[in-house]
């Protein structure tokens, strides 16, 4: 599905960086799908870490992809992102749409465009500093970072009164943006690829996380919930935590890394459950699991209350402990979940649902936009 009223319309688009393929580039892919031939401004891009996903699409990047090693090593420059992405240049366009975790809600466009905000979270490395903490920066960068923390704070709330309009990707989300920014959002569900996720007759004796390895997404609740019940466990994912958890990890955990689609789905379909252990903004594992027919046990909290229905496509566990979580690992519910309900319950976050709340949000915006 295009944006029905694009003719004649000029879109751009803005992400904070590409340097990994998460949920938020998920996201943006099917954004760029809904406004095809729509530039995509950005900080750096790394090609190699979206196995094609962006082939074809006008990747326009900034000065920084010219420093040496700064797609890698994004994450350290975080000082200087304000700087880029309020220089960018984005006259020209009559809607600006951004995409963003932390600073591309930042630009400025002239008096005539439109800018409208996907928010998947306010930035979280400033305002829920507990979760996310140093993991941000290298350890020999951590001092400049703690430095730069209070102006970044005030560019933050600054950045965030610029967008005319705010889509948060859950009502979780939506209620942080109130709480930090100050300002009201519309909610459209992130759009989960379920394509290609099949039931699998065998299933094995493993649980699964799939998630980046960053201490807030708290990994280690699973590695030594699996060791209460005597259960393999899985790990998928990579990040900066992933040194620390397997120092703690026994024999029973197994780390993958990054895998590709085909194995990764393949892994969804023969675990026994999938474990969301942390506080997901939105999470699209859940919808994901569901695709392939398994259920999942996650903690009580966050976008796992809009994307698992308890006792239908999953249980939850609703203390942080491991013994929390291994007592739900433990429940014989987890084996009489019905594949079909599953299904149907990841249908309902389908890419083309996505599209269409998002492009008629957009249609119901320019009209107020026109009359200001």
């Amino acid at each position: 599905m295009e944006w029905a009223n694009s003719a004649g319309v000029r879109v751009a688009l803005v992400h904070d960086y590409l340097a990994q393929f998460g949920g938020g580039e998920r996201v943006l892919k099917e954004i760029s799908r809904l406004f095809p031939g729509a530039p995509i401004y950005t900080s750096v891009y790394s090609p190699a870490a979206f196995d094609g996903a962006f082939d074809g699409v006008d990747i326009r990047t900034s000065w920084l992809q010219r420093v040496p090693g700064a797609a890698r090593n994004f994450r350290a420059l975080l000082p200087l992102y304000p700087g880029v992405f309020e220089r960018l240049d984005l006259r020209g366009y009559d809607l600006v749409v951004s995409s963003t975790t932390s600073f591309a809600k930042g630009i400025r466009v002239q008096p005539a465009t439109m800018h409208v905000c996907y928010m998947n979270t306010p930035t979280r490395f400033l305002w829920r500093q507990e979760e996310y903490g140093d993991d941000m920066v290298p350890a020999f960068l951590r001092p400049l970072y703690r430095a730069s923390l209070p102006g970044l704070r005030r560019w933050d709330l600054e950045a965030a009164r610029r967008p005319h309009f705010i889509v948060a990707n859950s009502a979780n989300v939506a209620a942080r943006i109130r709480d930090i920014y100050g300002r009201e959002s519309d909610v459209v569900h992130c759009p989960a690829s379920i394509d290609g996720f099949e039931r699998s007759r065998e299933i094995d004796d493993y649980y699964l996380v799939a998630s980046r390895l960053l201490r807030y997404k708290r990994v280690e609740l699973a590695i030594e919930a699996s060791a209460l019940v005597n259960a393999p466990l899985t790990i998928i994912g990579a990040g900066p935590d992933e040194a620390r958890l397997r120092r703690i990890a026994g024999p029973h955990v197994r780390f993958l890394g990054r895998v590709d689609d085909a194995r990764r789905k393949n892994l969804f379909a023969r675990a026994r459950a999938v474990v969301v252990p942390g506080i997901e903004d939105f999470g699209l594992v859940p919808i994901e699991a569901a695709a392939a027919g398994r259920p999942v046990v996650a903690f009580a909290a966050g976008g796992a209350l809009e994307t698992v229905v308890e006792g239908e496509t999953g249980i939850f566990f609703r203390e942080p402990t491991p013994q929390a979580l291994a007592q739900a690992l433990r429940s014989p519910v987890l084996d009489s979940f019905d594949p079909d309900r599953l299904a149907a319950h990841a249908r309902s976050f389908s890419p083309e649902r996505f599209r269409s709340e998002l492009s008629a949000l957009i249609d119901r915006y320019r009209t107020e936009f026109q009359r200001t």
